[in-house]
């Protein structure tokens, strides 16, 4: 597992459910209102929506998952989300080849603009994109819930 040529991104299948919300909690990316399940099943039935898990081999040919992105088209711009990979597995370029891989997935579709959102005080993160050339842009965003979330 020693570079990002060595990954190998596919479509997520439901056996790697397990895998993947091990992967998301190791990761901290999990919060009490976004369950698992349910982000993974609206992004699987949506048709312009996705989620890539990458894949590599260990010493011993075992195939370990370690990363994953979920992209997605609101008609108008893509979005990126779930970004994660095997916190001992950092800085080996994996991340890098997820998001390229989802880019290149969105612009298959015409999809011309990539956005994403990343909590304030998580400044590796906000490092890293811009490291691979996403910038700030000068945007509110605002929400609210739809629906009562505990």
């Amino acid at each position: 597992m020693n570079s990002a040529s060595s990954i190998h991104i596919r479509t997520y299948v439901d056996d790697d459910f397990k895998d993947v919300v091990a992967l998301w909690h190791a990761c901290g990316l999990l919060r009490p209102w976004n369950e698992p399940a349910s982000d993974i099943a609206l992004c699987r039935s949506t048709a312009s929506s996705e989620l890539f898990v990458g894949l590599v081999g260990d010493n011993d040919n075992a195939i370990k998952l370690i990363a994953t992105v979920m992209a997605g088209s609101d008609g108008h711009r893509g979005w990126m989300y779930y970004l994660a990979v095997d916190p001992a597995l950092r800085y080996k370029g994996f991340a890098r080849a997820m998001v390229r891989y989802a880019e290149n997935w969105l612009a298959a579709l015409g999809i011309s603009k990539v956005e994403l959102m990343i909590r304030d005080d998580n400044e590796a993160v906000r490092s890293f994109y811009e490291k691979i050339g996403y910038a700030v842009e000068q945007r509110l965003v605002m929400s609210r819930w739809l629906a009562d979330k505990k």
